[in-house]
């Protein structure tokens, strides 16, 4: 049995706590009304920053005195506005990015679980126990998770202006938005929402039963039920990802839509879930534990994050070349944005969940090698995390993003709260599956 070590405890506690101070410090200190944004943007202005888009639009309100001064004056307040309801995103939009970046880990380690046991897989039952710790932060997630929707969509704070379709008012004046409120309502929006992370847990509860039960039993019954159970959820999962991915990060820009967006998503978190698996393993196996796991097993899961790094720079390339090249102008202003305005974290997504993997994990030997894969698993994870905030920032908070204490402590407070939920999960149960059909194909799995 594992031991929740108290320095692994108590440094899951002090990430949270310093992560909570940190997110309440970013509400606290975002602008509370127009007066504050110009006392900011002025004093950017006279700062020399480089926030040109707020400098010129200052400069033209002022080049332009005299001309009509009344439509200048509306046209200045309504930047101001802008402006605000950007900087007030800001701090939803980090905890936002950290909220869904976590949930999407667990789904994924769910996912790929679902996957061993249909494909009856005989090299990683001696890793099921590390998959269903991980999932256990699923249900911690869904349920936070779907609060913060149901705070987005009730409109409880109305600093909350994530989703812009959800304004009554923008909904009135866009065209677009209206034809799409079949759709995008708040009602249908969070029933879907609500079917989906109980459908997602149900699976995860049952699984979790079974393999359990299966350590029990006498024959293989309960390993059979996971089979047809695990099956039935893999064809619910893939219908709800794609759905999911419209629904939470694609509608946040609500004109804009790619056919390819739900594999782009999946292609994200599930190489991100893959090697939080082989992060964990690797942790557990440096404290003693795990000891059936060999590098043969290790070197299996490296070669997952190496051939998915791959699909996703594939799919990275074909939606961004398919949508430059074609150059309609309602479909490239979502790369034009990203590529003007987030030029590092747009650029340094593809050469650290691409470049850096291929070159790195491309090597048999170093697949086998911990210190390697902690260092480019660190990396990936980074570097997906940091692709979950291209697809969320742009449409969120525009031109003034950075990386600040909202964004920083958003992440600590959700990898505390993680390391917590999963590590305690992992000892309320033995870490090797005894009864599994395949448990000792795993165990002796060499290659």
């Amino acid at each position: 049995m594992y031991t929740f070590s108290s320095k692994l405890k108590t440094f899951s506690l002090i990430l949270m706590v310093v992560g909570l101070l940190g997110i309440g410090y970013g509400f606290l200190s975002s602008p509370k009304d127009i007066h504050e944004v110009e006392a900011i943007l002025a004093s950017e202005s006279h700062g020399g920053s480089h926030d040109e888009a707020a400098s010129h639009a200052t400069e033209s309100h002022e080049s332009k005195k005299g001309v009509d001064t009344h439509s200048l004056d509306v046209e200045h307040h309504e930047h101001l506005e802008h402006v605000l309801n950007q900087l007030q995103n800001k701090p939803w939009a980090a905890l936002y990015v950290a909220c869904i970046f976590f949930l999407l880990v667990s789904l994924g380690v769910l996912a790929f679980y679902a996957i061993q046991q249909v494909a009856q897989a005989g090299w990683s039952p001696v890793l099921f126990r590390v998959m269903q710790g991980i999932t256990a932060y699923l249900p911690v997630a869904s349920v936070l998770f779907f609060l913060f929707l149901v705070v987005t969509g009730l409109h409880i704070f109305k600093s909350n202006n994530l989703f812009i379709w959800l304004d009554p008012e923008v909904v009135a004046k866009d065209k677009i938005i209206a034809n799409k409120v079949g759709y995008l309502n708040f009602p249908f929006w969070i029933i879907r929402a609500a079917i989906f992370l109980a459908g997602w847990n149900l699976y995860r509860y049952f699984s979790r039963k079974n393999c359990l039960a299966q350590d029990e039993a006498n024959d293989d019954t309960f390993y059979k039920k996971n089979f047809k159970i695990s099956a039935a959820f893999l064809v619910f999962f893939i219908v709800t990802e794609s759905i999911m991915s419209w629904d939470w990060i694609m509608s946040i820009d609500p004109h804009w839509f790619s056919t390819l967006f739900g594999w782009y998503v999946f292609a994200s978190f599930f190489v991100s879930s893959i090697t939080t698996i082989c992060l964990v393993t690797l942790y557990l196996k440096s404290k003693g534990y795990l000891e059936n796991v060999n590098t043969s097993h290790i070197h299996d899961l490296a070669k997952f994050m190496f051939g998915f790094s791959v699909f996703w720079t594939y799919l990275w390339f074909s939606q961004f070349m398919l949508i430059w090249y074609a150059d309609i102008p309602e479909e490239i202003t979502y790369f034009v944005t990203r590529i003007e305005l987030y030029n590092l974290p747009f650029f340094g997504a593809v050469v650290m969940n691409f470049l850096f993997p291929i070159l790195i994990l491309i090597n048999t030997d170093f697949k086998r090698i911990s210190w390697i894969l902690i260092m480019a698993g660190t990396v990936i994870l980074l570097g997906h995390y940091i692709d979950f905030f291209n697809m969320i920032m742009p449409g969120t908070v525009g031109d003034k993003w950075y990386i600040g204490v909202s964004e920083i402590a958003s992440v600590l407070f959700f990898l505390g709260l993680f390391i917590y939920v999963v590590f305690n999960a992992l000892t309320k149960s033995a870490l090797l599956p005894k009864r599994n059909p395949f448990i000792e194909e795993s165990k002796h799995f060499h290659y």
